[in-house]
């Protein structure tokens, strides 16, 4: 079962490089945004309840999926951009075992515990 998620992350990876594909930026613009979600951890400085809190919003692929679908409709590049990181980064994220935080600390995922 475990692989069967895995390859299911995957593939939503890849599924959101040919959503990037569709914007009009270059393939290098992927590259350096993919990892802007993680400046979320910052919100740990502030605590457990505060970093996971922020943590999960820009990792959640709920709002990912919003945001492709108002800036696609609206023809609103950055927000559709936005939305296609967040999904991506989400699912590279998940594949690699780190999923949404609890408030008991970073290694405390809905998928486990990160080091396990």
């Amino acid at each position: 079962m475990r692989n069967i998620l895995k390859s299911e992350e995957l593939l939503m990876f890849i599924f959101s490089t040919f959503l990037f594909a569709e914007s009009e930026l270059g393939w290098w613009w992927f590259i350096v945004f993919i990892l802007l979600p993680d400046v979320s951890m910052i919100g740990y400085a502030f605590g457990n309840k505060a970093g996971a809190l922020l943590y999960n919003i820009f990792h959640h692929k709920g709002l990912g999926i919003l945001l492709i679908l108002i800036g696609y409709y609206l023809s609103i590049t950055p927000i559709y951009i936005s939305g296609v990181i967040i999904f991506g980064h989400s699912s590279l994220d998940r594949l690699f075992g780190y999923g949404l935080k609890y408030f008991t600390g970073f290694k405390f995922t809905h998928l486990g515990e990160i080091g396990r």
